[in-house]
This record gives structure tokens, sequence and C-alpha cells, in this order.
């Protein structure tokens, strides 16, 4: 069989790395398949054949498909998922990993999700959805300080403010309508601040058929100690521990599994990752928001202790076959990693930054990896080609070993255009301490 992954991460070189194991590319006795990655990157090259295709251009992409044989095509990023590639591949009967148009509205639109929530009676934020800026600014008023303002649309992460006063709660609003993350802002989502601990839960679905795969705990802000501006992930481990078996229960309960059932009931079956965003409250988990992909870098860190055939699992959500697959094993190690980041990230990241010592690096840790977030190659050297650049990954008997591991990784290599986060993992190594 052969595969077609789209996207060019550090997201992407994690799946390719995995999905290059796959026995589906490699059946006993058959002639093996071929991974391809469009566009890739240079980390992807090593287990793919990176190719130049236009991913809005779904007409290109079927032809791709039908001319390589690709038997699945794993969607890696959210924007061809949201503009409905998966549907113009299935329409043409090419297998996808990935949801529709229709169903990746779960992270598209938040008021989607947000009415999803009350009408599968999912816990979640209080909310109030304004589609022009005199109405956001007059429900300000029934919502306490701090408070949350979100756009309403995809906006790579950033589209989230937590106002600390009315006012700022009120420039939120001016500015997200005015234009600061562009069509996102079309309209908001005023939502409830919730306090506790931020976790990850991840789980694959067929649309009736639901796996739990792993729990991560990521570092949205650019400085130590959870300071500065939101970023797309600055680092992340898995698994969350303090997600404990019984929280996993109650969130496979009372949020994933309504989820699915109510996409279903709707008419908007859900096929591929679901990935809930939790607050972990005094009254329990509560959904903060879902992706309809595998978080990045929270995907780098389930890959390195993922036991089991990714390609089969990825395979049998598209089939509709996830009912016939055991449990996925996971290592009980933990896998931390560091995003290496261009100076000037998150506003306007310096490209170009030449980056040497990968392979010291890797060597540097027993089986740590280096995945390509945003590279590129330019006269023989590997250079710095997107915000988030590097995501340097290790494992270790505990959160604090994979820590000391991952930063030893970060020490040998080379990147002086670059910067990162010291104390990702921070809140578990001192809970370790404690023990």
């Amino acid at each position: 069989m052969n595969f077609l992954l789209i996207g060019s991460g550090g997201r992407e070189h994690a799946l390719a790395w995995k999905l290059a194991q796959s026995r589906l590319l490699k059946p006993e006795g058959r002639k093996p398949g071929k991974l391809y990655a469009a566009p890739g990157n240079p980390g992807i090259a090593e287990f793919a054949q990176c190719v130049s295709l236009d991913v809005t251009d779904h007409g290109a992409v079927v032809a791709f498909c039908e001319d390589k044989r690709i038997g699945l095509v794993i969607v890696g990023p959210e924007a061809p998922l949201v503009d409905g590639l998966a549907d113009s591949l299935r329409s043409e009967g090419v297998s996808v990993f990935g949801p529709s148009k229709a169903a990746a509205q779960l992270e598209g639109s938040k008021s989607f999700t947000k009415d999803l929530c009350a009408r599968a009676n999912i816990p979640t934020a209080a909310y109030v959805h304004a589609d022009n800026e005199a109405a956001a600014l007059a429900a300000l008023s029934d919502f306490a300080i701090p408070v949350v303002v979100k756009a309403d649309g995809l906006a790579a992460g950033k589209g989230v403010i937590i106002a600390e006063s009315r006012e700022e709660a009120e420039e939120a609003i001016r500015d997200i309508f005015g234009g600061m993350f562009g069509a996102a802002g079309a309209s908001v989502v005023i939502e409830e601040f919730m306090t506790g601990e931020e976790a990850s839960f991840f789980a694959l679905t067929d649309g009736a058929t639901v796996v739990p795969f792993g729990s991560a705990q990521d570092h949205k802000r650019v400085g130590d100690g959870d300071t500065g501006p939101n970023t797309g992930g600055m680092g992340a481990y898995s698994p969350a521990r303090v997600l404990t078996p019984m929280l996993r229960g109650q969130v496979l309960e009372r949020i994933i599994a309504p989820t699915v059932h109510q996409m279903a009931k709707d008419g908007t079956p859900y096929s591929g990752v679901l990935y809930a965003g939790l607050m972990l409250t005094d009254e329990g988990p509560k959904l903060i928001e879902y992706n309809c992909r595998f978080g990045d870098p929270e995907c780098q860190v389930l890959m390195m202790r993922l036991e089991d055939d990714l390609g089969e699992f990825l395979y049998a959500s598209a089939d509709n076959a996830l009912g016939r697959m055991s449990a996925p094993r996971f290592s009980k190690d933990t896998a931390l990693t560091v995003v290496m980041a261009a100076n000037g990230y998150p506003a306007t990241p310096e490209k170009g930054g030449v980056i040497r010592g990968l392979d010291a690096a890797e060597a540097a840790a027993k089986g740590g990896k280096v995945f390509h977030a945003g590279t590129a190659e330019k006269d023989g050297q590997l250079v710095a080609n997107g915000g988030r650049v590097l995501n340097v990954t290790a494992t270790g008997a505990t959160v604090g070993e994979a820590q000391k591991a991952a930063y030893a990784m970060v020490d040998a290599i080379d990147f002086p255009g670059g910067f990162c986060r010291r104390d990702i993992g921070w809140r578990e190594v001192e809970r370790e301490a404690q023990d």
C-alpha cells in the first residue's frame, strides 16, 4: 500500500517517521509500498518522497492519488480538513484519515463546538457567540473578570486572549473584529474563565468506535514560567499523569463519546483523531476546545511512545474498522519535546538562520529524535524556515529524566538564531520531586 501524508511541520515529520515503520508499507513477501509527503520538509525527506502538490487544488491531489495508487491519505494540518479535502478524496474512492469538512467544524468554528456541547450536555465553559462588535461588547457584562475572548475561526492557535480587565477584553474584541486574525475573526466567542490545570486527551474514531490514544500536556506561553504571549506550543510531554485513570474514564464517558454520538446523530459523523483540550476543574474535566488533527508538538511525544503500528490504526479509522483493533500499546516511559523557535517568534520570526549539530543532538540521548518543524535546505545547509523550527524529543522513565535528556540534546545543537524554553514539563517535575 502507498501512503500520502499531507503537511510540512514537526507533526508530519513524527507521523512520517512512525508511518515508515508500518507493515502496510512493508508487507511480507510482497512488493513494498511507498510513502509520499506533500510538501514535506528536509526531515521528512529521510522517510518519504517529498512532492510539490498544491493541497488547495483538490483535483490535483485526487489525480496524484490515482496516478500513484495511494491506498491511504493522512491529512496532518487542520486547514485542508476544514477546506474539505477529505470529502473530495472520498468522493473519488480514496481512503482518508481525517474528518469531513462538516465534521472538521469542531476545530474550524468554536461556536459550532460550543453549540454541540450545549446539545449533548458536554461539560464546558459558559459562553456567548457574537457576530458583531456591538453585540460582543454588550455580552461582556454577563461575565466575570478574567474572561476569555476567542476568534471563532482558525487562527493558527493564536486567536485566544485571556483578558485580565474589562478594558483588555473590550480591546481584544475590537482587535478581533478589526482584522487581527483575518477571516477567523468574523465572529467571536466569549467564554467564562475556567480555573484548573490543562491537559490534552486523544482518541481515534471511525464515527462509531472510539479508541483512546494517549494524553499529553503542552506549554503554550512563549516564556519560562508560562509567561509571555500564547504560541502554537513551545513543548509537551506524554503521558499527562495528572489525567488519572478515573479522569480519563470521565473524559471518555462525558466528553468524547457524547461528541461522537452527537456528530453521528446530526448527520456529520466524525472520522479521524479527536484532540480534546481539557481543563481539570474542581467540578471535573471540562472541554476547552477540540482539534480535528494530532496536536503539534503533542503528536511528537505520542509517536515516540506508541509501540503499535500507526499505519494500521489510521487505516482502520479510515476504513470503519476500529472495532476490530486491540487497544493501542504505549510505552510506560515519558516522552518530552522541546521546541526550538526562531528569534522573534511568535511575532516576526527570523528566517534563514543556519542550524548544525542535529546528529550530535540525537547521539546525546539514547533514542532521542529531532523532528523538523520549520526547516529548509539552502546552499547545502539546513536553515530556519518558520517560527517553530525544531522539536527536540527524548524519553525517560520519569518526566525529570526525559527533560534532562531533551535539554542535553538542545545543548548539542548549534542554532544561534533560535531559542527555547528551559522548563518544559515543570509541573510534573515538581510533583515528582514531592513524591
